[in-house]
């Protein structure tokens, strides 16, 4: 009687330990709606995770066994048989796309486990002497691994599709990454962890434990604290640098917070990858005694920890700090970005950039939200974002945008609207919800600058007062704004004369130089990238196929012409002209990029610089641009580009062009110097440096 009081009481004082806890971190509201998570029935297993179940007949089968493997995959295992098998059974099903192996480390198993594994063809099963626990175990496999990689995997988990390579492409994409781990998810479908904080008392917090998995806050890639050892990967060497899993924390409990703390010692990160998702059969009731089973370790641990990292915990959020603003602890703060449409790099020029800033904002130290305006995501689209270190703010998931803002204006340090279109909306709303934010205002180009050249092409009046009303409406919000982005010296210098105390700040094209890989004399055809939707770019193709074609076909019969972007069919019908290919939007340039001879940019009207251009010459491919195409781009004719102004000159151009393999070669090296120059990755940092400071 007395045992099961004193067990009563001590549950009793934990459950009122974890309300506090939950009260600091989540406050009143999240508190409710966790406890209702908590006690609810839960939900019934989700069909699309496509579980093996756990009582499947076992029949022999065989893992992938690779002589030089990329990721060796460590599993410890003490009995729990069933869970083992299907674990295994996942990793055969699922795969990867790069060479791995499996290794299972048999913890003295009280039950017929190795008998069983053993009939596993490929499978690596090592066994312990005595029982070693989790850290000893996983140490023991990954002393015994060939890969590159190794990845940690509970033996209770089950992956899927994608999981390995999501995480691989984390280490490629984040140059820092020193651990990636997956997204953790119950059998029920609902989020286990989407990566874990750790407090300045050392305690530790399991971010988006009983959350929808698909909600925005957990869909992109993230920076963390640590990752739970039931699915983690590292590289082999800064594991064996680091001694492994400090011994000190055996059998369980704090080694994959330590490891974590020990990874960024070294200056290297920890990143929450949620495109790998690894569904975790149990925990979800693993018990809340601390006094009893596995868990009796955590208290002594934390000390542990506790005074191994105390100089590092200092800077970690004190216990009790809100968990929307611990997860953003070592962030410089938080920007928020609204444009029209979620950005497409295959789409247009436009999203190209703004998802390289998005990138940019991430490497910078920035915690980024984007809200498309339309309040429309697609799932492809939230995840292209996610890899960015982008949160998606959807209608779906935060109501209107003015609802967020008056939730969470006051956490943003800045606020960068996207076209004027977008800014004239929320410019003022930004000022009252959010009054502390540093207010952006990115042109894209000057919309009122490409309406006025094409009102002088048309001469139609109604062109000419659209252009008027944009130019009132786009100075009125530079003049509101603390800084204005523009992506043309010629954009800011005419800015400067018409709005002179106006800060105004070059932002341009954003490109990686990918080089050159034929040379001219494999080179054919030419190509044109752009899609019809874009004014300049639809007056642009017509142009093409009715006289600028036709002219070269005269001289070169044989010409060809490929047109890289969305057209309609009966656009395509109407300019159906001999040597022009229509191939719609394509997911890659480079196939034509590296084979075609030249790109053609025959605008006649248009503001900003062009993507088309900068794209090709990253290639090494040369460009023939009409004047006002290459405007502000800081290209000189006969040393970068080729100019042409009328059907006749473009046919020159090219002629030019398949005669002269010297010519080739100088347009094609001084067109990438240009982009390293002024349209790098690195530039446009600067900018945003400067913007944001």
């Amino acid at each position: 009687m007395a045992g099961k009081l004193s067990w009563r009481l001590k549950r009793i004082a934990y459950l009122l330990q974890r309300l506090r806890g939950s009260l600091a971190l989540r406050g009143w509201r999240g508190t409710l709606a966790r406890i209702r998570q908590e006690f609810q029935p839960p939900p019934a297993r989700d069909g699309s995770l496509e579980l093996i179940a756990l009582d499947e007949p076992f029949a022999p089968f065989a893992l992938p066994s690779a002589g030089q493997p990329v990721v060796s995959v460590v599993i410890p295992v003490h009995g729990k048989r069933e869970y083992t098998v299907a674990c295994l059974r996942s990793l055969a099903r699922r795969g990867a796309g790069v060479p791995f192996e499996v290794i299972v480390v048999d913890d003295a198993s009280p039950d017929d486990t190795v008998a069983v594994l053993g009939q596993i063809e490929g499978l690596r099963l090592l066994r312990n002497g005595e029982n070693l626990g989790f850290v000893g175990s996983c140490n023991a496999g990954a002393a015994a691994a060939h890969g590159e990689f190794v990845v940690f995997l509970n033996n209770d988990t089950q992956v899927t599709a994608d999981w390995i390579d999501a995480l691989l492409r984390c280490f490629a994409e984040r140059p820092g990454c020193g651990i990636a781990g997956s997204r953790l998810v119950y059998p029920d479908g609902r989020l286990q962890e989407a990566g874990a904080l750790v407090f300045a008392d050392g305690s530790a917090w399991n971010f988006g434990r009983f959350e929808p998995r698909e909600a925005a806050p957990f869909r992109y890639r993230r920076r963390t604290d640590y990752v739970s050892g039931a699915a983690l990967m590292i590289r082999r060497d800064t594991f064996e640098r680091i001694g492994g899993f400090d011994t000190r924390y055996a059998p369980a409990y704090y080694e994959d917070a330590d490891l974590a703390f020990a990874v960024r010692r070294l200056g290297l990160e920890v990143w929450y990858e949620p495109a790998s998702t690894v569904i975790h059969c149990e925990g979800i009731s693993a018990g809340t005694d601390l006094d009893a089973g596995m868990k009796r370790h955590q208290r002594p641990n934390q000390a542990v920890f506790a005074d191994k990292w105390k100089v590092e915990l200092e800077r970690q959020p004190p216990p009790g700090t809100p968990l929307d603003r611990a997860v953003r602890w070592h962030r410089r703060g938080r920007v928020l970005v609204v444009d029209a449409t979620l950005p497409d790099p295959t789409r247009d020029s436009g999203s190209l950039r703004l998802c390289e800033i998005l990138r940019i904002l991430d490497e910078l130290g920035w915690s980024v939200a984007f809200h498309p305006d339309d309040g429309r995501a697609d799932e492809a689209g939230i995840d292209r974002l996610g890899t960015l270190g982008c949160e998606v703010l959807a209608n779906r998931d935060i109501g209107r945008l003015p609802d967020w803002l008056r939730r969470h204006g006051r956490e943003l340090h800045a606020v960068m609207l996207c076209r004027h279109t977008v800014a004239g909306q929320y410019a003022d709303l930004v000022r009252r919800l959010a009054p502390q934010a540093r207010l952006l205002f990115d042109t894209v180009d000057l919309h009122f600058l490409r309406e006025e050249r094409a009102a002088a092409l048309s001469g139609k009046l109604a062109m000419i007062q659209q252009a008027e009303s944009s130019r009132r409406s786009e100075l009125a919000l530079i003049k509101q704004a603390d800084v204005s982005l523009v992506v043309s010296r010629h954009e800011q210098a005419l800015l400067k004369e018409l709005l002179p105390r106006a800060r105004v700040e070059l932002l341009s094209n954003i490109h990686n130089v990918h080089g050159c890989s034929r040379p001219h004399g494999e080179r054919r055809d030419l190509v044109f990238i752009g899609g019809f939707g874009h004014p300049p770019n639809s007056d642009a193709i017509r142009w093409i196929a009715l006289e600028i074609l036709p002219r070269m076909r005269e001289s070169m019969p044989d010409l060809r012409l490929h047109v890289l972007g969305d057209v309609p069919d009966a656009v395509r019908h109407e300019l159906n002209t001999p040597g022009l290919i229509f191939h719609g939007r394509v997911p890659d340039l480079a196939p034509w990029l590296d084979s075609c001879l030249a790109s053609l940019a025959p605008l006649r009207f248009g503001a900003g610089v062009k993507g088309k251009i900068n794209m090709a010459m990253s290639y090494g491919m040369p460009v023939i641009a009409t004047s006002i195409a290459m405007e502000g781009m800081q290209l000189h004719d006969g040393l970068d580009v080729l100019v042409a102004e009328r059907s006749e000159d473009f046919a020159d151009a090219v002629h030019r062009l398949r005669a002269d393999a010297l010519l080739w070669q100088a347009l094609s090296a001084h067109g990438m110097e240009n982009v390293q120059q002024h349209f790098s990755p690195a530039a446009a940092a600067a900018a945003l440096q400067r913007a944001l400071s």
